[in-house]
Parts: structure tokens; sequence; C-alpha cells
């Protein structure tokens, strides 16, 4: 499938090459604008893998632009501009930009800086989604351990028959282990015959 992008760019003749150049790629432009607050707009509406956007645009700038697409975790940022100054780049790299590249720039240039910002969004994805699935791990072990306390102390059975309760009880219900202790923590489920 085709890497979509999204374009936004004040000055129309870069915008056109600009385009010219990635369709000739094999990329998909999803997208075009010379303003910043319309980019944001395009961005939300179209979803490409890729934003790329010049920092001097009416509506919101380039910055502000990429603040809010990385912000929402939306595309990756390519910064594109005529501005090379280090304070910018900081502003760019601070404002979730992946890659930036100074006009005017060569196809040799555009594309690498592309690869390397669509594989930066992808490590970065990825790795948010371990620490949700981490997250996530931690809570349901935390509901486990409290649901065997309670366990434990109401009903008198030792660690391991409240986390053998659970478990079955989980298979019994074909539902995760968490959901049964959920429902020792919160309901009150109990054993129907308690633990000697």
């Amino acid at each position: 499938m085709a890497v979509r992008v999204v374009i936004a760019e004040d000055e129309a003749i870069v915008r056109l090459d600009l385009k010219e150049i990635l369709e000739e790629e094999g990329y998909e432009v999803v997208g075009e604008t010379g303003r910043g607050d319309e980019a944001v707009e395009l961005v939300r509406r179209e979803r490409p893998d890729l934003a790329i956007l010049d920092i001097k645009m009416p509506g919101a700038d380039g910055l502000t632009a990429a603040r809010e697409i990385t912000g929402d975790r939306l595309a990756a940022v390519l910064i594109l501009t005529a501005f090379s100054q280090r304070d910018l780049i900081e502003q760019a790299r601070n404002a979730g930009a992946l890659a930036y590249l100074v006009k005017p720039f060569q196809k040799s240039e555009l594309l690498p800086a592309i690869d390397i910002a669509l594989g930066r969004f992808k490590e970065m994805t990825a790795l948010e989604e371990q620490v949700r699935n981490l997250e996530e791990r931690l809570e349901v072990r935390k509901v486990v351990e409290r649901a065997k306390g309670i366990l434990m102390d109401d009903c008198g059975m030792a660690e391991h028959q409240a986390f053998t309760w659970i478990q079955q009880s989980a298979m019994n219900e074909r539902v995760r282990m968490d959901v049964v202790a959920r429902r020792v923590v919160d309901e009150g489920l109990r054993p129907e015959t308690p633990a000697v």
C-alpha cells in the first residue's frame, strides 16, 4: 500500500514540485494546503502516514500544526522549510517533528528524510503500544492480587487456592482473570463453598 502524505506548504510552486516528486516515487498525496490550520484538519480527516509542513504559513505556523498532529499521534511529521536557524530546528524537534529538511531540497535528500520520519514514527507507536500493554498487564495483576487478598481474608483460602479459584472461574466463564477478580473486589463474588 502506498504511503499517504499531506503537504502543507504556502508556496504553490514548491507544493507542486513536492507533490510531483512524491507521486513519481509511489507516494499517495491525499491532501495539500498552504495553511497550517487547514493542515491539521486535513490530517485529522485523511489520516495520512506523513505530514510535510512548512514552518511559516498563514492560519497557523507549521510548528503549531506539528504540535497538534504529533500530540494526538496522527501522523509522522517532516518539517520542510527555508529556515535553518538552530532555535527553529530545536522548536521543530520539541513540536514532535521527526525530520527537518531545508529548502531548496533535492530529491536525494527528501526521500531519506521521509524514510527516517516514517521509521521513527513507527518505532514510537510500537513503543507506546508496548507501554499500554504493560500498563494493562500491571492493572490486571493488581486487581488479581487484591481479589486474592479478599478471598484469603473472607474465605480463609491459601494464596494458591485463591489464585486457582480465580483462574478456574475465569476459564469456566470464558472471561479473563481480571474480570472475575473485579467481580470479587467490586461485587462481592465469592466461592459457593468456602475453603477449609
